[in-house]
């Protein structure tokens, strides 16, 4: 008897982060997708003092926010948020597995 295959190889998708801020001196991508950690994605600001990341992410959704020069910021670009248990919101993205 042959094993049938019923599940689908899960492709993740590239996700670009961005941030106008010409005045920060540093910003970090920081959200569940990455445990919170500032480390695992810093952002890099580019001539126009926009600040961008790419990262690769599985279908779904994320909360997220920046961490600029040590305060939290939502994006500003994005209408998608949830509360957080810390009284404030977080932006919401939804990766979706037809998304190129």
């Amino acid at each position: 008897m042959t094993k049938i295959k019923t599940r689908q190889k899960i492709k993740r998708k590239r996700v670009t982060f961005s941030l106008e801020n010409a005045e920060a001196k540093e910003v970090f991508l920081m959200g569940d997708f990455n445990n919170w950690r500032p480390e695992k994605h810093p952002m890099r600001k580019d001539k126009n003092g926009t600040w961008k990341k790419q990262v690769m992410l599985s279908p779904g959704n994320y909360e997220y926010k920046f961490l600029v020069d040590g305060n939290w910021i939502t994006d500003t670009k994005n209408d998608h948020s949830r509360r957080n248990d810390y009284g404030s919101f977080n932006s919401v993205i939804m990766v979706s597995p037809w998304q190129k």
